[in-house]
């Protein structure tokens, strides 16, 4: 199999970097020449409609990371991965109906700032630093480097640094129109997010019934999946025993069983989707039943990751 890439592929990445780019030096000069405070540029001047929010919590969370990770998780474990993502969905309805209505009533616009409110500038202040470590040194870095790495992989190889420094310039272009430029411009990321995951998905199983001489079926090679991996398909990993296999106590150490929907994972997503200010700003921006309807078709969007990360 050709895993390079032609000058059509090429030619479309380069336009779509070239077209979002553009978009956000457009804005970013466009506020330059108007009266524009930091709420504007921090909350998108409450513009964002409800699928903008959705689509932007979604591209914000979805990332190559995902891509990578997720996809070698469920690899190791099967879909039993998909805990992390089912039970963000659950979340998200909670900080709908809960968190929203206390971040917009006391106009918290800001995490710290909910937590000066709440107690006093110290804990503000710890927050505010350890965020601002955990983004530079984790988040951003991550996602610039592993995005590098997938694009690296498909362009032959030898071009990580460049093509992490582009990744970065491209951001910083997005980033310089403020919110509303990344809430629109991330339902572009979205709707080439979703088409492309659900083709990749598709492509790959149609490649499996293929290699089982089973013809270009998609559902055919989902059926042999499922037959020659039935193990893949638990949504809950048994506990091991004494006979159980080294592979087994992995899987199990990763996804422990029942206790994955009702212990820890529900500490991680609420801190994640209702007190993560990259997250939560998204929303803070509209009004309550915008910002819950936004909310709410994220977690939509969140039941069909496992189908197309």
């Amino acid at each position: 199999m050709n895993n390079n890439l032609s000058w059509a592929d090429y030619l479309v990445i380069i336009c779509y970097f070239i077209g979002v780019s553009s978009y956000g030096y457009w804005i970013y000069q466009r506020k330059r020449k108007l009266t524009a405070d930091t709420k504007d540029f921090f909350l998108a001047e409450g513009s964002l409609t409800w699928w903008a929010i959705g689509a932007s919590l979604i591209a914000s969370n979805i990332s190559a990371e995902q891509f990578i990770g997720m996809s070698g998780e469920g690899f190791f474990v099967g879909i039993a991965v998909s805990a992390y993502e089912w039970i963000a969905a659950l979340a998200l309805i909670i900080i709908a109906v809960f968190f929203m209505p206390v971040y917009l009533k006391n106009k918290i616009y800001t995490m710290p700032q909910f937590l000066k409110t709440r107690y006093n500038e110290t804990v503000a202040l710890i927050m505010a630093v350890f965020w601002l470590f955990l983004y530079v040194f984790v988040n951003l870095t991550s996602i610039l480097y592993l995005g590098a790495v997938a694009i690296n992989g498909l362009v032959g190889g030898e071009m990580l640094h460049p093509l992490m420094i582009g990744l970065a310039v491209f951001a910083l272009f997005i980033t310089l129109g403020g919110m509303k430029v990344i809430g629109y411009t991330d339902v572009i990321q979205v709707a080439v997010l979703i088409i492309g995951g659900l083709a990749t998905t598709y492509l790959a199983l149609t490649m499996v019934s293929e290699s089982f001489g089973l013809g270009k079926d998609a559902l055919a090679g989902f059926n042999m999946l499922m037959k020659d991996a039935p193990e893949h398909f638990k949504l809950i990993i048994p506990k091991p025993t004494a006979e159980s296999s080294n592979l087994d106590i992995q899987k199990y150490v990763v996804l422990p069983g029942i206790m994955m929907y009702f212990a820890g994972q529900w500490i991680v997503n609420l801190n994640y989707w209702g007190c993560n200010q990259y997250i939560t700003q998204r929303a803070l921006g509209a009004d309550l039943q915008t910002a819950r309807n936004g909310i709410l078709f994220a977690g939509f969007l969140k039941l069909m990751m496992p189908v197309i990360v």
